[in-house]
């Protein structure tokens, strides 16, 4: 039953999918006071890409946003952060490839737009909080506020929130902290809402719902096979074949080489400056020691010396045990306990205690 006892005021990021609705709800029916609020991040009328909007990003997602706000009785606004998102979130992907790094836009964009933008929003709408349906956890423990995986760990998103800041955290509320996707989907179908259960995921870069980064790139710099042009392929020091551009390929990258050696080989390393793209056999892309730039710590506000953690270099990895050194205040050094694979710098290396999310940063080299 929805209450009127006011805990303070809270301002939802509503991107009109089931999550984000149902903490809405949960929140109302908690005593808070709410207002609504969806960013509009991309225009897909001018992206020339494939697939259904996805996210905050269309129409129809706002206009379900605004439906539920209007259900639920609380104001709905529409933030448009499209100049800032091309400035920050699409230049930057586009100039990480053309570097030869894979990007890790949703670090970003979690990190220095959503954020941002909620907090400067709910400063002025006189918001105490302000809450995403991440299904993560957020308590206060030895001075600082920590990041623990919820309850549902097949959903965890610990590996990009961990750039937030511990000021961003102190104002920052997960309604669905204790539960899972399946008790959401439940609970929007016995409140209601049963057509959000219905709704499909949404995809993992929000601008490419159909995931063809390349078409992406080209689109957004129509001169850059030309910039780029075909490379060499090496293998064991020799010239094996010609690739499209180096921009196209990422580390670990075993599909689509258009290759025959009569054996799997993998994307070892990328040369931008001379064009070439480096292949290697599975074992050689085998690396133990990782350089990390621009970190956040979470946890701790100094990490102990001879720090053991488990680390995770790309989202869905399992993550191994390692030993971190910090460096200075931006860099740290990552000694992994038995060797990872496929390194890709500008991804993010994510370290756990447990549950618990110690920090990150982005990798910068292997060693």
């Amino acid at each position: 039953m929805i209450t009127s006892n006011k805990k303070g005021k809270v301002l939802v990021a509503m991107s009109g999918g089931i999550d984000s609705s149902i903490s809405a709800l949960l929140l109302k029916q908690q005593g808070y006071e709410l207002v609504g609020i969806t960013m509009k991040t991309w225009d897909y009328e001018t992206s020339k890409v494939n697939g259904k909007e996805t996210g905050c990003c269309s129409l129809d997602s706002i206009n379900d946003a605004r439906i539920v706000a209007v259900k639920l009785g609380f104001p709905h606004y529409v933030l448009d952060i499209r100049e800032e998102f091309t400035e920050k979130i699409i230049q930057n992907f586009i100039d990480e490839y053309i570097n030869g790094r894979t990007p890790n836009p949703c670090v970003l964009c979690n990190t220095y737009i959503k954020w941002d933008a909620l907090l400067k929003r709910a400063d002025a709408l006189g918001c105490d909080y302000i809450a995403t349906g991440h299904y993560s956890q957020i308590r206060y423990e030895n001075g600082r506020y920590i990041i623990s995986k919820g309850k549902d760990t097949t959903k965890d998103q610990t590996y990009v929130l961990w750039g937030l800041t511990q000021d961003v955290l102190s104002r920052t509320i997960f309604p669905l902290s204790g539960y899972t996707k399946a008790e959401v989907r439940e609970i929007a179908k016995r409140e209601g809402f049963d057509y959000l259960a219905k709704k499909s995921e949404s995809y993992d870069i929000c601008f490419i719902p159909d995931g063809d980064y390349r078409t992406f790139l080209n689109n957004q710099v129509p001169d850059l096979p030309e910039k780029v042009g075909e490379g060499n392929f090496i293998y064991k020091d020799k010239v094996i074949g010609k690739h499209k551009g180096y921009p196209y390929y990422t580390i670990g990258q075993r599909k689509g080489l258009d290759v025959a050696l009569g054996h799997p080989v993998y994307v070892k390393e990328i040369r931008p400056d001379t064009n070439e793209v480096i292949l290697g056999d599975k074992e050689e892309l085998a690396q133990q020691i990782i350089r990390v730039r621009d970190y956040n710590l979470i946890k701790y506000e100094k990490l102990p010396e001879n720090y053991q953690a488990l680390v995770k270099i790309r989202y869905k990895d399992v993550g191994k045990m390692s030993t971190i050194h910090t460096i200075d205040d931006k860099h740290l050094e990552i000694v992994f306990h038995e060797p990872v694979y496929a390194v890709a710098p500008g991804q993010s290396a994510v370290f756990y205690e447990g549950d618990d999310l110690v920090g990150g940063g982005f990798i910068e080299k292997s060693i």
